[in-house]
């Protein structure tokens, strides 16, 4: 069961989320919050898998509560919920921790599908959207040039990995490549993850763009 907490201020949407939620046989809507440090507490409290986090809140902000619930429940993945693709705060989001955003206008089965795919850890967004995301994030924030002190930690073959993994490649494209099994580079990009401290694939690539190791249009 995945256990799941709605963050909005809006009552007749987080009603709404959790009507279509709780249909699902393997979704279970734990709590609800109405704000971003409500969320983070009520994250950590009811053991939350998956957060789905409004970004404009009243009180504390989608953005902070993304930080705060990084911190209280660092197992819980958030996706951010908004009214406009490519929405200017996304971009806040994804460098405070968020796993991937949502339209506001999304189906039920896209909603569902997504805590699903997130909490399996397969990212929400496909590489294009990654790619754009990331790209735009960082025409707002320049590239900082040089290797950050974790990326000391990864061995040789994780440096190769990481470095594919950089690019938004799949680990079938990676293993092909590296002539790996994908059961191999999947280890690799689990222990990538952990020795950086990222919480999924999305802010891999967001640091390899951020330290020069792929430069934007490459």
């Amino acid at each position: 069961m995945i256990r799941v907490v709605i963050a909005d201020d809006q009552h007749l949407i987080r009603s709404g989320l959790r009507t279509i939620l709780d249909a699902e046989p393997d979704l279970e809507v734990v709590d609800e919050a109405s704000d971003g440090r409500q969320a983070a507490s009520r994250a950590r409290s009811a053991r939350a898998d998956v957060v789905l986090m409004d970004i404009e809140m009243a009180g504390t902000d989608g953005i902070e509560g993304v930080r705060l619930t990084r911190t209280a429940r660092p197992e819980a993945r958030v996706v951010m919920l908004t009214m406009f693709d490519l929405d200017e705060h996304v971009f806040g989001a994804l460098q405070a921790g968020a796993s991937g955003f949502l339209l506001k206008s999304a189906t039920p089965a896209e909603i569902t599908q997504a805590v699903r795919s997130v909490h399996g850890g397969v990212q929400l967004f496909g590489p294009s959207v990654t790619r754009r995301l990331v790209e735009t994030y960082l025409r707002r924030a320049p590239a900082q040039h040089g290797t950050p002190a974790a990326l000391v930690a990864l061995t040789e073959r994780e440096l190769e990995v990481f470095g594919h993994l950089a690019r938004g490649e799949s680990n079938a494209a990676i293993a092909a490549a590296l002539h790996l099994s994908e059961t191999t580079v999947k280890t690799h990009v689990a222990r990538i993850l952990a020795k950086l401290d990222l919480p999924d694939r999305v802010h891999a690539v967001v640091l390899a763009y951020e330290c020069g190791l792929v430069v934007p249009g490459t």
